[in-house]
């Protein structure tokens, strides 16, 4: 059983969040938003509010939202709610409970050639934090649109688009040159998946980067015994991410490393 565990325990932990998120099954029938008590509370992932099966909103999209009308109303529960996921989680979240990041994972296994990372991917890498404060914060305090959900999001392409227009013929008839732009952008990440691991993860993704400030502190961390460590380097070379050493920013708690290090440092 332990086996088990260790070696598809956190693949489980992210199909069950991932159908968690979206348990509203009569959502996908009707082609309708659930709009019950839930949805005043986060998921910690990724997931769009209008896709038919959600039952939870999502904290980028709640967090633009807040931000549009906050020079009426300052968005304290909105950034508490994201400040505590992050406290407790940092980017756990995106290594475990994100379907988002399920997907691409999914989608790296298609067989193909595979682009490694490099010192290039490092400096993408660093798009994220642009994507953040200019399409997540900037854009919905200066221009009232949450730029980010509007513009790029692929879940909300997906699970808001294409998911809930199946069965809504009232989306359907809204959908436009930006929905448009957005499948060409969905297209775009979809391909880009298949053969850099994790791609929006990296390079574009917000809420990866806002998790991201809190990795070295939060919670549930990875933690590396130096009184152990020989510093050889594999875990390093091993991680998929661009990561510099185990447990920084882009470092999503993923445990894989831990097969690599012959000194058992890392937990």
């Amino acid at each position: 059983m332990k086996k088990f565990v260790d070696r598809h325990g956190r693949r489980l932990t992210q199909v069950v969040t991932a159908v968690l998120y979206n348990c509203n099954i009569t959502g996908f029938a009707k082609g309708e938003i659930y709009q019950g008590k839930l949805k005043n509370a986060c998921v910690p992932g990724l997931n769009c509010y209008s896709c038919p099966g959600a039952v939870g909103a999502c904290p980028m999209g709640s967090l633009q939202s807040a931000l549009v009308t906050s020079r009426y109303r300052f968005p304290y529960y909105i950034l508490g709610m994201l400040l505590l996921m992050g406290v407790l989680l940092g980017r756990f979240v995106c290594g475990f409970m994100c379907p988002v990041g399920l997907v691409q994972e999914l989608l790296y296994k298609i067989p193909g050639k595979k682009l490694k990372k490099s010192k290039v991917t490092r400096v993408l890498s660093c798009g994220k934090y642009v994507v953040l404060v200019a399409l997540a914060v900037m854009f919905p305090i200066f221009l009232r649109k949450p730029g980010f959900c509007k513009y790029v999001c692929p879940a909300g392409t997906f699970e808001g688009g294409v998911l809930l227009g199946i069965t809504n013929t009232s989306v359907r008839a809204m959908l436009g040159r930006i929905f448009t732009w957005k499948m060409v952008a969905l297209v775009i990440i979809v391909v880009s998946a298949v053969s850099i691991y994790r791609s929006f993860c990296r390079f574009i993704c917000p809420l990866g980067a806002f998790y991201s400030l809190f990795n070295r502190f939060s919670f549930v961390r990875m933690v590396v015994d130096e009184s152990k460590c020989n510093h050889c380097g594999a875990c390093q070379k091993f991680c998929r991410m661009d990561i510099k050493t185990v447990g920084d920013r882009e470092c999503i708690q993923c445990r894989e490393c831990k097969k690599v290090c012959s000194q058992n440092a890392i937990s």
